[in-house]
């Protein structure tokens, strides 16, 4: 008899340390104790509905993620309809917004304790990274990281959007202080452009708003310094821009030495052609043309290089010939944000021709690239997915997608078309569901990766926070609470977060890239912060493709490179006034989501499943 005792106590004990915990998780706020990743029971902030669909915290953890309960049951549509329909409880939107916030405090910090002022942090050992100086050749380093404090400059306008006056300020003083950009660096000129740049021209747009929207985030006796930074950056990438006979830059150049001797002539198209946001905004801020028409003549020249048949421009191309190495057109890496500044430019300066473009390329991909139904939430066959096609006949190239494709999503609600969006967004995050992350590259023929590590990229988390903002559909909030949960689940290392080496394994690799705290931290911060002063100050605000905020105002509006083409000035006279871009940027597709869909599905959950099926998830 004595072992049934022992049992019964061991039983009685394990009951009585879930009371417990229970108790303490709910009583954790009142009493000061920290449980960071700790919901309260159901009862205190779900009501009943939702707590007895499933969505309440789970045994073990604080909320399970819904793939690992959908790849195991057999059950029909009403399941997805529990899982993520009805209004999304006000107190875990705010905890998870709070979560967002201690994640990207949690890789700031270790950053700023482990690593600054090196480029990086590697979060598992706890060091910095820097230029690889004994291996020029390893590109996926050396392009990106110049010596340059590149994390810290990146992180600038999400202190900001966070609220944290002090931290950016002090962020801001000691960028000034102590950064330099005259380096025996080599670096991508699109990566320094879009990740340094970018954020310079952001953080000062911020410190001079005389609105000073996210709080006191203005600098004593500041004096342009940050516009005077990204104005030294952009003529050491100037350059790039000589001695190429289409126009189109060189990739990469030295930062002191100008282009090296033994350059690639060889170019992506987003990288040559994904400039003119940032070289734009300095032009304009500056009143000096040189930036923007180099970066708009790239623009037209690649345009220029597009099939006569098809519409469609390749991923890669000579810059001294215009001949297309790469014939693969896609929406992902190497074309990606190409068709993201046509839109983006045309958003922020106002100039018809980008709009132009735009729409002519938009068109050229639904033609070519759109494989599936017609339509994304009605009819038969297969759900709308975007492939690979060669430029000039539009025949299928392979049989993957890579995870840089997932902004377009985002893309598709600034053109107006949600339903589309909707569609192509559900079988990207079906992918998240299977593997709790994105692979670099997955095979949709093959259900499988092809390239399986992931690198803490925004591009899923973009489109989220997007669409949410353009449906006010609870489900997209469901969809960010399972990637905060992944993320924290499955890449928190010891000082920061680190990249998945393979999102089966769930192996690490030692690297937190910058984007994680300009981009995916960010959008996962206001996807839960409702009253964040992006939605609610008024402005009008546009986000880079490396997610740094600038606002849309009349400054951007006055063009100053008519000068070196007079030409053009009477073409593009029209112009959009702020105030004015919304209602012309979106098309009636927006009007396709009705306001009776609010708390339903965006997508029927027959297609969600048919998603699911796709990528092996059940």
């Amino acid at each position: 008899m004595r072992w049934r005792s022992v049992v019964l106590g061991l039983v009685v004990l394990r009951l009585g340390l879930h009371a417990l915990l229970w108790l303490l998780s709910g009583l954790a706020p009142g009493l000061g104790l920290r449980f960071p990743w700790a919901l309260p029971p159901p009862s205190r902030w779900l009501g009943r509905a939702e707590a007895e669909s499933g969505f309440a915290p789970t045994a073990g953890r604080c909320w399970g993620p819904h793939w690992a309960a959908l790849r195991g049951r057999n059950g029909g549509g009403g399941e997805y309809e529990q899982r993520y329909s009805g209004a999304f409880p006000g107190p875990l939107r705010a905890q998870l917004r709070d979560a967002a916030r201690g994640m990207f405090a949690f890789g700031y910090d270790g950053y700023m304790h482990h690593a600054f002022p090196h480029d990086e942090l590697d979060p598992i050992h706890c060091r910095g990274r820097g230029p690889d100086r004994r291996d020029p050749s390893n590109l996926n380093i050396n392009d990106v990281l110049g010596n340059y404090s590149l994390t810290l400059i990146d992180a600038l306008d999400t202190l900001a959007v966070m609220g944290n006056s002090s931290e950016f300020q002090k962020a801001v003083k000691l960028v000034i202080d102590t950064v330099s950009f005259d380096k025996d660096s080599t670096v991508q000129v699109f990566e320094a452009t879009i990740r340094i740049l970018g954020s310079l021209l952001s953080a000062h747009i911020i410190i001079t708003d005389t609105k000073q929207p996210f709080g006191d985030m203005a600098i004593k006796d500041y004096d342009n310094e940050l516009l005077h930074m990204a104005r030294d950056l952009a003529v050491r990438l100037l350059p790039a821009f000589e001695n190429t006979k289409t126009g189109i830059p060189y990739p990469r150049v030295n930062l002191k030495n100008g282009v090296p001797p033994d350059s690639n002539n060889e170019t992506c198209t987003a990288g040559a052609g994904s400039l003119l946001v940032e070289f734009g905004m300095l032009s304009r801020l500056l009143g000096d043309s040189t930036f923007e028409w180099v970066a708009r003549r790239a623009v037209k020249a690649l345009w220029n290089l597009r099939s006569n048949d098809t519409g469609l421009l390749g991923n890669v191309v000579n810059i001294q010939t215009g001949h297309w190495v790469g014939k693969q057109s896609g929406l992902g890496a190497g074309s990606d944000s190409f068709y993201e500044y046509l839109l983006k430019s045309y958003i922020l300066f106002g100039e018809k021709e980008d709009l132009e473009m735009f729409n002519d390329a938009y068109r050229s991909i639904q033609n070519h690239l759109r494989r599936g139904r017609e339509a994304c939430n009605e009819g038969e066959g297969d759900p709308p997915l975007y492939v690979n096609v060669n430029m000039f006949n539009g025949q299928l190239m392979n049989t993957w997608i890579d995870s840089l494709q997932a902004f377009f999503p985002g893309l598709q609600v600034l053109k107006g078309d949600v339903e589309d969006a909707i569609c192509l967004h559900a079988f990207y995050y079906a992918i998240w569901k299977r593997y709790g992350a994105l692979p670099e590259r997955y095979n949709w023929q093959l259900q499988a990766p092809d390239v399986p590590f992931y690198p803490l990229r925004p591009e899923l988390v973009e489109s989220t926070y997007l669409l949410y903002q353009a449906t006010k559909n609870p489900f997209y909030l469901h969809v960010g609470m399972d990637i905060l949960e992944s993320l924290e689940k499955y890449t928190k290392a010891k000082c920061g977060y680190a990249t998945l080496h393979h999102v089966v394994e769930k192996s690490k690799e030692d690297r937190m890239e910058s984007f994680f705290l300009s981009e995916t931290c960010k959008y996962l911060y206001l996807l839960f912060d409702e009253e964040n002063p992006v939605h609610k100050s008024g402005n009008k605000y546009l986000f880079t493709t490396e997610g740094h905020i600038v606002s849309v105002d009349k400054r951007f509006r006055d063009s100053v490179w008519q000068d070196i083409f007079p030409e053009e000035e009477e073409k593009n006279a029209p112009k959009l006034k702020p105030n004015e871009v919304k209602a012309v940027n979106l098309s009636s597709n927006c009007n396709r989501v009705p306001d009776e869909r609010r708390y339903l599905l965006p997508l029927k959950s027959i297609y969600m499943r048919q998603i699911d099926q796709m990528v092996g998830l059940i």
